[in-house]
């Protein structure tokens, strides 16, 4: 399992991350296709730190591993 220094690091990178694609979408213009792509963008910058929080959730080395 990951120490818990490294494991608030990392859940504030990924905080930060998903600031930074929010702040980059709302800097695309607003055509259809621009739009769309700002969609599928915070869709999978958030992820990142949905996938991170869910692992960190395993009770268990296999499990952590697993997600």
């Amino acid at each position: 399992m990951i120490k818990e220094p490294e494991h608030k690091d990392l859940k504030d990178r990924t905080k930060k991350f998903s600031i930074r694609v929010i702040n980059m979408v709302k800097q695309l213009d607003n055509t259809l296709g621009d739009r769309e792509i700002g969609r599928q963008l915070i869709r999978s910058g958030m992820s990142v730190g949905a996938n991170t929080r869910a692992a960190f959730r395993g009770r268990s080395k296999k499990e952590f591993v697993a997600k």
